[in-house]
């Protein structure tokens, strides 16, 4: 990680927004330089204020600092009538933010967030956010090593929330010793790392495609494979977040591509290879997310074909794209994708070994409620040496295990990007 001091090299973060959650400490004032390093960072940030956090320290300082309306009540201010756009504010915040943040996080609001209790909107938007969580406690060294509170932080952490342990030292109590909220600048990074903003992919150029692909049966019919290009759309903003140039192939879909990728729109296979190879000789990196057809019609009707019965179609085989850009790999690192419904390992070690990849990721497209048009995914990462088993979770963070995968090969390599 670069230095996260004032005037040092900063990351720079795409369109990434934040919640920042200030519960009712002393700490609380420390909040506002927080607000202001993670500005510093590209980021975005709303401050959420419990009640008690008031007392410490008023809303009107983090609305000046942020530039972004301060939450502290869950259904409307003072006199304000509550309406049903305050009622719903909360799940307008989780489905807006790319994390949560709780710095100071009172011991009141880590037993909140560790048994689902839901009253006021910094504990409800944490059981309504999807977003990764970052909590960073501050407390009396007592209350802090209280077993009732650490096995409160085991539950957080069980359920993959990131908890920044408080340091040690003098406290405003006048003890001595852990509770200490952590430096901002390690709350920083934590965040980052939260954010997938590890600048560990400075120097690649990551070719990734993405989306299905379409093989014309006439001008308003084709056969396709399902896919919702989702997949290759997270690797490609993931990608991006960790440093990397990004050149999206995709096929036909309905998303919106991150702006800073060059994107190369194609409909057939025949389009995606070529796009590919004038693309090939600068990636560093190729990963092949695709749900390419591997079939085509063999001839084409130029005219729509009326329905008079059964319709026979001669197919031939597409373009092995995987395996040509595998046969010219030279420096590159090259991951593929195997959708399977049996057989599911033995098929993608037959993939992995036969067409030379550096991994391949194993996506059992026969579970139901993950994969094709979701926001989840389950995947087996399988190299040469290792098979990670990735559980289920939404294909964002699905793409920074592939990442990290291929971040770990480049450095077995032991060369550069070039």
């Amino acid at each position: 990680m670069p230095d996260l001091g004032r005037g040092q090299s900063r990351i720079t973060i795409v369109s990434m927004k934040v919640a920042l959650g200030v519960s009712g400490g002393i700490a609380a004032y420390k909040a506002a330089e927080l607000v202001r390093l993670l500005q510093d960072h590209g980021v975005r940030v709303q401050v959420i204020m419990t009640r008690a956090a008031q007392e410490f320290v008023r809303p009107l300082t983090f609305a000046a600092l942020s530039g972004e309306k301060v939450i502290t009540d869950l259904f409307g201010e003072g006199a304000q009538e509550p309406n049903i756009e305050s009622a719903v504010e909360h799940i307008a915040v989780a489905q807006t933010i790319d994390a949560l943040v709780v710095a100071p996080a009172t011991a009141d609001i880590i037993a909140k967030f560790a048994n689902g209790l839901a009253g006021d909107f910094l504990s409800t938007l944490f059981v309504a956010t999807t977003a990764p969580v970052v909590v960073a406690p501050a407390m009396n060294v007592n209350m802090w090593e209280n077993t009732a509170t650490q096995e409160n932080i085991q539950k957080l952490r069980a359920r993959g929330v990131h908890v920044v342990e408080p340091d040690s030292g003098y406290l405003a109590c006048g003890m001595v010793g852990a509770g200490r909220l952590a430096a901002n600048e390690t709350i920083v990074k934590a965040v980052l790392e939260a954010l997938g903003a590890v600048q560990d992919l400075t120097g690649e150029t990551v070719l990734i495609t993405a989306g299905p692909t379409r093989e014309p049966i006439d001008p308003v019919r084709y056969i396709g494979n399902r896919s919702s290009g989702k997949m290759g759309f997270a690797l490609a903003e993931a990608a991006l977040r960790r440093g990397a140039k990004v050149v999206l192939v995709s096929g036909p879909t309905a998303l919106k591509p991150p702006s800073a990728a060059e994107v190369i729109q194609v409909q057939t296979a025949r389009e995606m290879r070529d796009a590919v190879f004038a693309n090939l000789e600068r990636a560093t990196v190729v990963i092949k997310a695709a749900a390419v057809a591997d079939f085509t019609v063999k001839n084409c009707s130029d005219t729509k074909i009326k329905r008079s019965g059964a319709l026979q179609l001669e197919l031939e085989p597409t373009p092995d794209i995987l395996k040509e850009v595998a046969a010219h790999k030279g420096h590159r690192i090259v991951v593929g994708f195997a959708a399977e419904t049996h057989d599911t390992l033995e098929n993608a070690r037959k993939k992995l070994q036969s067409k030379s990849l550096d991994a391949i990721v194993l996506n059992d497209v026969s579970q139901p409620g993950i994969g094709f048009d979701s926001e989840r995914n389950a995947v087996t990462i399988l190299t040469a040496t290792e098979s990670i088993e990735v559980p289920e979770m939404s294909k964002w963070e699905v793409a920074h295990r592939v990442l990290d995968v291929i971040v770990k090969s480049r450095a077995q390599r032991g060369v550069s990007a070039r």
